[in-house]
């Protein structure tokens, strides 16, 4: 097979499943650690490697916290958040729904009026300086209950943000069924947002089930084990409800064995949308031109079937119609260029 990275590098793309605050690059957090030395993440970049080294989902989940407890003003909300976008740009990612979870810093402190500023800030800056343009998913963090829950759901409905499009549930789910959550999806619903729950990443079908049938789910995070259910699956692809696939972060939290054990295949042979993301870059040592890489050797794909999960993305995304007809015409162009070299 050919080399893809250089046409992938250059590929217009849209993201829609990667964490806020999973998404600080190493630079990001080495300067986010140095203004609070107290936290224990270490506030050398070339450390940060060793500390992103994941046992478990669990380990995962607790280096991750640790991360979230270095953003605790809204100076250091905007510099995150406008740092993402720069990487962003690097990647040429048009477009990104960028999954936040406010309450996580809310309770830690930080104002909830001046974070939701701090994001649009750097939302409407991203925009017009990098060309980037960012929506938000407000999450719940699934780990802090219905406290969270309540929380997440009235930010987003009484202080409901310009960018923010979606409501999603994240953290783990182990322990923490689906359907207790169906109020406060409800309520987000009922607000106009779009549903786009975490599930089945590292428990079984039924959390999936759960999300559909319970959350209203339009999209799911992960769905990795959608494949033990094949009337799932056919669900999935009849309903074209589309799975938010991270190759790499399934790796890295245990979630999937090895890459080429990866169930991305039998979603793509079943008829399932399914759309390429990054989900924690930086703690996965990944970014998304990686993860389309992975893919494309995973499905045998050539420039046009890249291209294609691009546009997937696109077409799954909640962007305008007029801003999705934009970024599927720039690939096609990019993509016809490339081939007539």
């Amino acid at each position: 097979m050919p080399d893809l990275r250089p046409f992938i590098a250059g590929l217009p793309k849209a993201e829609l499943h990667v964490h806020h605050i999973g998404s600080a690059s190493p630079r990001i957090v080495a300067e986010l650690a140095a203004r609070h030395p107290d936290s224990k993440v270490p506030a050398d970049p070339s450390a940060l490697a060793d500390y992103f080294t994941f046992t478990d989902f669990a380990h995962f989940i607790e280096v991750y916290l640790s991360v979230v407890d270095l953003i605790r003003t809204p100076e250091d909300v905007r510099l995150l958040t406008f740092e993402v976008a720069r990487d962003m740009a690097r990647q040429n990612i048009r477009y990104a729904e960028l999954t936040v979870t406010p309450f996580s810093s809310t309770r830690r402190g930080i104002d909830e009026k001046a974070f939701m500023a701090a994001i649009e800030d750097a939302r409407k800056a991203a925009e017009d300086e990098l060309g980037v343009v960012l929506r938000w998913c407000f999450d719940i963090p699934g780990e802090a209950g219905l406290e969270a829950a309540e929380e997440t759901a009235r930010l987003a409905v009484d202080l409901r943000p310009e960018g923010l499009v979606s409501f999603g549930l994240g953290g783990p789910e182990i322990g923490v069924p689906r359907p207790q959550f169906k109020p406060y999806f409800d309520r987000a619903i009922d607000a106009g947002l779009h549903s786009v729950p975490h599930a089945g990443e590292t428990t079984g079908p039924q959390t999936v089930w759960d999300a559909l049938t319970e959350l209203r789910a339009e999209r799911i995070g992960h769905g990795t084990s959608s494949v033990r259910d094949p009337e799932l699956l056919a669900h999935l692809a009849e309903h074209r409800i589309p799975l938010e696939v991270c190759p790499t972060s399934n790796i890295a939290t245990r979630a999937v064995a090895d890459l080429d054990r990866h169930p991305i295949r039998e979603m793509v042979a079943a008829g399932v949308p399914v759309t390429v993301n990054s989900d924690d870059p930086p703690m996965f040592g990944t970014d998304l031109n990686t993860e389309y890489a992975v893919a494309a050797r995973l499905l045998e794909l050539d420039e046009r079937g890249v291209a294609g999960l691009a546009k997937n993305a696109v077409e799954a995304s909640f962007l305008d119609p007029a801003g999705k007809e934009r970024i599927a015409a720039e690939i096609d162009a990019y993509t016809a260029a490339w081939l007539a070299r």
